[in-house]
């Protein structure tokens, strides 16, 4: 999976995402930091430790760089910036009963703006596994000879 730029000189509207997540009930926002538990529960159940992993480091930033969309106070996806490396997206994840909602472009937008809020002009997708949405959604391009990039010699 090779890593992936994007311009955050021309991302979408924030606010367009926000307002059509509302729409269909499901609020997108930024984490609180005493809601640690919570999101890392999610993660660990829906996705992996290591990525509850990752994230913590998320919560540890100032302001947190991790965006959560919540439906009926339930956590039902997660996105993340800053967490492993600078200027990195990722990890990121939808729970199965709200995929296909456009729940995972709106919190990829807004991890982004979260990236272009800290000065940055380019963020990068690590290890972008559904290259064609992050084609789609904000126009990244894959950077050549990046895979495997980071994520090599990990500990088992």
């Amino acid at each position: 999976m090779p890593d992936m730029l994007v311009n955050l000189l021309r991302l979408p509207p924030l606010d367009l995402q926000i307002q059509r997540m509302a729409k269909g009930g499901i609020i997108l926002r930024r984490a609180q930091p005493f809601e640690i538990t919570i999101v890392r529960s999610f993660v660990e159940e829906h996705f992996s430790v290591a990525w509850a992993d990752e994230i913590s480091v998320g919560f540890a930033n100032k302001p947190v760089s991790i965006y959560i969309a919540v439906l009926e106070k339930q956590i039902v996806g997660f996105a993340a910036y800053e967490c492993t490396r600078k200027t990195l997206f990722g990890p990121t994840g939808v729970a199965e009963t709200a995929r296909g909602r456009g729940v995972g472009r709106a919190l990829l937008i807004a991890s982004l703006w979260g990236l272009k809020e800290l000065g940055y002009v380019y963020g990068i997708i690590g290890g972008a596994g559904p290259v064609e949405f992050y084609e789609k959604s904000v126009g990244a391009i894959a950077i050549p000879n990046s895979d495997p990039g980071i994520y090599t010699n990990l500990l088992n």
